[in-house]
């Protein structure tokens, strides 16, 4: 028998209080919470199951005073609203239909017809909330021990119910898996193309999330051999792949945190329209679209300049432009960039009529001044005086 490790968060005193509401027979732990604690991983999430139906769990938590929210009360979830941390409470449910892209869902009473709906046989691991006793259907612990992804059943099967699995099956492979399942990699390649079907706003989601882990170069590897990343990011060539690997070592080597958006710009060409065109296609928001076409107009002289590029273009483009042409980006740690110490308004004040010219004067001011890098307000005046004369 295996069992959840006493970890700080089964002892939560709000989790007890909510348990006791609902019964602990009517409850189960499920998914990351169990998984990653048997890793020794921290918790961040906690979803709970139960044969209750959303009205008896909603009047049960009332009864005790615990405030319920209905996030997903179509597909049985409520959200308890926690001290702790809210708790995710999801009535046991059966798939009546699916199409690959949204399933419609019936509920249940059986914890296993429960976990035979769920992707991995990793995340269908229920723990009882006294004894921490873990019901494993499907073989999970085994998996987790021994580093596998696999899909609970047909791989295929489970991907046509939903096309997402695809991806998803490369992000657990990449936090979770040692060696590639071969039944797991056949059905996703034999049903990339469904992935077309998706919205992109899913698609994009997703890609984020793998690209956050700390290395998913191998995976963004191994899914253009199957034949996957053509169908979500053709733009992403073997050149593209090889420069996120680029990356991801610059980013160690400086001890840069990953971020999803500078990698995605390493695995797409430094040509900003095409970046414009992948922000659309994904539905990524406004800074985010911003924040790409910068980091892709990147040039290999970057480097020569590092502070005139964050002055000129923010700290954050400079240092994934920096980064992605293998420069140094050390110089910008704790940089703010200055203000010129110089107004319009002193430029009128030396006879020159408000106006373009004016403008052109600070402008022309400024890059001298950025060229020497910042010097103070004396050498500035003397700038301008340069300037004047020169007119």
């Amino acid at each position: 028998m295996t069992q959840l490790p006493q970890a700080d968060w089964t002892r939560r005193e709000d989790l007890a209080a909510l348990i006791e509401a609902l019964g602990a027979d009517n409850a189960r732990y499920v998914g990351g919470a169990v998984r990653d604690s048997l890793l020794g991983k921290d918790i961040h999430d906690i979803d709970c199951a139960t044969p209750l139906t959303p009205a008896e769990v909603i009047d049960r938590c009332g009864e005790a005073g615990i405030r319920t929210i209905p996030t997903g009360i179509d597909h049985g979830t409520v959200t308890a609203i926690m001290d702790g941390g809210n708790v995710e409470i999801t009535t046991l449910r059966r798939d009546v239909t699916t199409d690959g892209r949204r399933a419609t869902v019936a509920f249940a009473t059986e914890w296993k017809e429960d976990a035979s709906r769920r992707d991995f046989t990793i995340n269908a691991l229920y723990a009882h909330p006294e004894t921490l006793e873990i019901s494993d259907y499907f073989g999970g612990v085994e998996d987790l021990e021994n580093g596998r992804v696999r899909f609970i059943g047909d791989a295929a099967e489970r991907i046509r119910e939903d096309h997402l699995r695809i991806l998803r099956y490369f992000r657990f492979q990449t936090r979770f898996g040692d060696d590639w399942d071969d039944e797991a990699t056949s059905a996703c390649s034999e049903l990339a193309s469904t992935l077309k079907g998706l919205s992109r706003e899913r698609v994009g989601w997703e890609l984020q999330n793998l690209l956050v882990l700390p290395d998913p170069s191998p995976t963004v590897f191994k899914m253009r051999e199957l034949g996957v990343l053509q169908e979500v990011l053709p733009e992403c060539g073997r050149r593209e792949a090889e420069k996120l690997a680029e990356l991801v070592r610059s980013e160690r080597e400086y001890g840069v945190e990953p971020d999803a958006m500078r990698r995605l710009a390493a695995m797409l060409p430094a040509v900003p329209p095409v970046a414009e065109a992948v922000s659309a296609r994904l539905r990524l928001s406004r800074s985010q679209r911003e924040h790409l076409a910068c980091v892709a107009a990147r040039d290999m002289r970057d480097g020569e300049a590092p502070l005139a590029l964050a002055y000129y273009e923010g700290v954050d483009c400079a240092r994934d432009r920096l980064l992605l042409t293998r420069a140094d980006p050390s110089a910008l740690e704790g940089w703010e960039a200055p203000q010129l110490p110089l107004k319009g308004g002193e430029i009128v004040e030396r006879g020159v009529a408000k106006g373009p010219q004016v403008a052109k004067t600070l402008q022309a001011v400024e890059r001298q001044w950025v060229e020497e890098g910042f010097p103070d307000r004396t050498r500035v005046m003397e700038l301008l005086e340069d300037q004047l004369a020169a007119q």
